[in-house]
């Protein structure tokens, strides 16, 4: 039997958070690569507003694709909280509800130390940690999923981390963001190409779904390859460069293997959020050299 607190931590996708937290990490580790000394008080408050917008979209994404039918106790993946009856929907929206408050209070704070930029990146954020799945145009079921974590957990939650550090938009947050934003794709990719089947039958249009397995397969490929030669661009690096290389040569092979014509293991979700964590891993290294 599943515990209350069990069924919240299911709902929270944990494998997910990565997406989260490394935009943080690796936005504050780039403000040190430029000079400057990093504020913890700052450096806290971003990345709890982060994991708590990260955690009230997972909230909404697992109530909404039950009731649109996009996930039901049949599915393939991890069982999902509302689907299976664990959580109620009038319990998973006040969870949401209570997260994005929290963010809020987080934003709060971080506007009176860095002024309207936190309206600018904040405002978007909580209503997209909704409208990914919800509202009028719901991204994930147009196809927009990659991009819109390409933009958030990339551009924005990079460059916005090292604006919030520094005061400043330095062109290397733009490049690292991308690069960030990639590998945070590919977990959206691969959870959805798992999920092909099932989202077809809930007009759920995926890019697998519109476009099929082999290219979002080659998109897999391409997104966790390129964040490696993008480093190439930042002065000193070959530290980073070659220890990031070998882990996307690693990190291809898998994908080669895992990613079948039939569907995808499940592993290679939680392999693609560890892949996350070792290139800025990789980038903590690179700093520690120099």
């Amino acid at each position: 039997m599943v515990t209350l607190w069990k069924a919240w931590l299911l709902a929270a996708r944990t494998k997910t958070l990565p997406a989260a937290i490394v935009p943080v990490w690796s936005g504050c580790l780039m403000a040190v690569t430029l000079g400057f000394e990093i504020s913890y008080y700052l450096a806290i408050l971003t990345l709890l507003g982060a994991i708590f917008i990260q955690i009230a979209t997972n909230f909404f994404n697992d109530v909404i694709d039950a009731a649109k039918g996009a996930d039901t106790i049949n599915r393939a993946g991890p069982t999902r909280a509302t689907s299976s009856g664990l959580l109620s929907p009038k319990a998973m929206y006040i969870g949401a509800g209570f997260m994005l408050s929290l963010a809020l209070a987080c934003g709060v704070l971080l506007l009176n130390a860095r002024g309207w930029p936190i309206i600018a990146i904040g405002v978007p954020s909580l209503y997209l940690s909704f409208g990914y799945t919800g509202g009028p145009v719901p991204l994930a079921y147009r196809g927009l999923g990659e991009i819109f974590v390409i933009l958030f957990f990339g551009f924005i939650a990079v460059m916005g981390t090292i604006f919030i550090q520094t005061g400043f938009w330095p062109w290397q947050g733009f490049v690292l963001g991308f690069q960030i934003g990639c590998l945070s794709a590919v977990l959206i990719a691969v959870n959805n190409y798992r999920d092909q089947e099932e989202d077809e039958i809930a007009e759920k249009r995926t890019l697998v779904v519109r476009w099929g397995r082999k290219p979002v397969a080659f998109l897999i490929f391409f997104m966790t390859a390129l964040p490696s030669f993008l480093i190439l661009l930042f002065e000193g690096s070959q530290h980073w460069f070659i220890t990031s290389f070998v882990l996307a040569v690693c990190f291809l092979l898998i994908e080669s293997k895992l990613l079948k014509p039939d569907g995808v293991s499940s592993r290679l979700l939680g392999l693609s959020a560890l892949h996350l964590i070792l290139f800025v891993c990789a980038q903590h290294l690179f700093l520690a050299l120099t």
